[in-house]
């Protein structure tokens, strides 16, 4: 790759012509009907997740996602009813990966008792799975109660009303220093578990209540997973050295999903007004195959609106379209900065090429960049493409404010939890050549290289 690039590609190069013209993926882990990071080892998982929601086919699940479809569609009758179908979807054995509808019995699943998040068929396939699944039952545990609690960002609950930061993002060492500028925390957190809708969960749930302070370590995790993605452009800022004080501030968000954009529709993205008071303006375009319409969306615009206003916009396409149709056209500014959450060019050949226009692009164009990983082994193959593109990596390494909520694998969670926005990589025009750089050896190499010593000798 990096003699293909020997050539640099002039700006010119990014025109219409040029433009990618494959298949457009729009995640790093997709299966045959679009369902996200979700593997395709446990087969017709995606059909009870339809099942349980009474849709008949993606095109019904993507229309309920983008908000089209009134959710009195969906079926679901009693709060009870909606917790049982969400707990469905996990039901499946974890050693066999036989689902309900496989056994003789669909009521023989039991779900361990440690974690509340895994399913056996039996006690045979439960021991043969323990030496697996006792590495990671603890941390499975909080995935299970996160994922509950996190239905009060759906209800408005979480997250909870920030106050002004009154220190700089330089001098937070991550999320508990976040927590201690927050005023009258306790008072929010309090009123949080104690409210209309936390009791509401509890009494349908179908799952034995936490004590006290798992349940406050619960509402926080899941409010750093709401506020990581503005918090993080806000640290981009900070470290390109862009001043949303000194003039009005564009940021592009590349390759935004449904995740970005309903999240957007609750928060406004106003956690970067909290993060630079008095500011002179700040616009975020979220720009991808699968943003989602909605009544805050704007068009993008030149002209930016008052101070200490954000302003959320979004345009349906590739990034390195929007930049030929509105950038180049002088009918969206520039960006200050680009951000990219999980773009997952890494993952595959076929999403590599729908990527590699936008990546010579912001590179070509000098384009502060700033993108983020769900590991650090993903960080690394990221930048390995990266420095293969002669890119100029500024900074790389763990994000202070990476969401503190595990993500486990829905259908083979026995595997360590991700976290969104683990670790973050800037990089800015042309550098040096890849040699210039040691990101070391990925966890795994030795063994796979020993294997496939192996493998030759016999």
């Amino acid at each position: 790759m990096s003699q293909r690039n020997k050539k640099k590609t002039s700006k010119s190069g990014h025109s219409k012509n040029n433009s990618a013209k494959g298949p457009v993926l729009t995640g790093a882990k997709m299966d045959s009907l679009g369902f996200q990071a979700m593997e395709s080892n446990v087969p017709g998982l995606s059909q009870v997740i339809l099942q349980k929601l009474n849709m008949k086919n993606y095109d019904e699940y993507r229309s309920a996602l983008e908000g089209k479809t009134p959710c009195t569609d969906f079926g679901i009758r009693s709060y009870f009813e909606m917790f049982q179908k969400m707990e469905d979807t996990f039901k499946f054995c974890v050693e066999c990966k036989k689902l309900p509808d496989s056994l003789p019995d669909p009521r023989s699943l039991r779900r361990c008792k440690r974690c509340q998040n895994v399913y056996y068929c039996g006690s045979d396939c439960q021991r043969l799975n323990w030496p697996s699944h006792k590495k990671f039952c603890k941390k499975l545990k909080l995935a299970a109660l996160d994922r509950l609690v996190e239905w009060l960002v759906f209800t408005g609950d979480i997250p909870f009303h920030t106050s002004t930061w009154t220190k700089n993002i330089q001098e937070l060492q991550g999320w508990e220093d976040w927590f201690l500028i927050q005023e009258h925390l306790d008072e929010k957190l309090s009123a949080i578990k104690a409210g209309h809708y936390m009791n509401i969960l509890w009494a349908n749930a179908g799952k034995p209540k936490p004590d006290e302070v798992e349940l406050m370590e619960s509402i926080k995790r899941v409010t750093t997973d709401f506020f990581s993605r503005p918090v993080t452009i806000g640290l981009g800022l900070s470290m390109f050295h862009l001043d949303p004080y000194a003039k009005p501030t564009t940021v592009h968000v590349v390759g935004a999903s449904h995740v970005e954009t309903l999240n957007a529709r609750v928060t406004d993205y106003d956690e970067l007004s909290q993060m630079f008071p008095k500011h002179q303006g700040i616009e975020v375009v979220m720009v991808g195959m699968d943003v989602v319409d909605g009544p805050i969306m704007r068009p993008p615009l030149v002209a930016f609106g008052p101070r200490q206003r954000v302003y959320l916009s979004s345009y349906k396409d590739l990034y390195h379209n929007f930049w030929e149709s509105q950038v180049e056209t002088q009918q969206a500014a520039r960006p200050d900065l680009v951000v990219a959450f999980h773009a997952g060019f890494h993952a595959c050949p076929d999403l590599m090429a729908s990527w590699l226009p936008t990546l010579l692009l912001l590179r070509d164009y000098k384009i502060p960049s700033l993108f983020t990983m769900y590991s650090e082994q993903e960080l690394k193959q990221s930048l390995r493409i990266l420095m293969e593109l002669e890119t100029q990596i500024i900074s790389c390494g763990a994000n202070p404010f990476a969401s503190l909520k595990p993500e486990q694998a829905h259908s083979n969670p026995n595997k360590p939890p991700v976290y969104a926005n683990s670790h973050y990589l800037l990089f800015h025009g042309l550098g040096g050549p890849s040699e210039e750089h040691d990101l070391g050896e990925l966890e795994g190499e030795e063994e796979e290289r020993s294997q496939r010593a192996s493998n030759s000798t016999t």
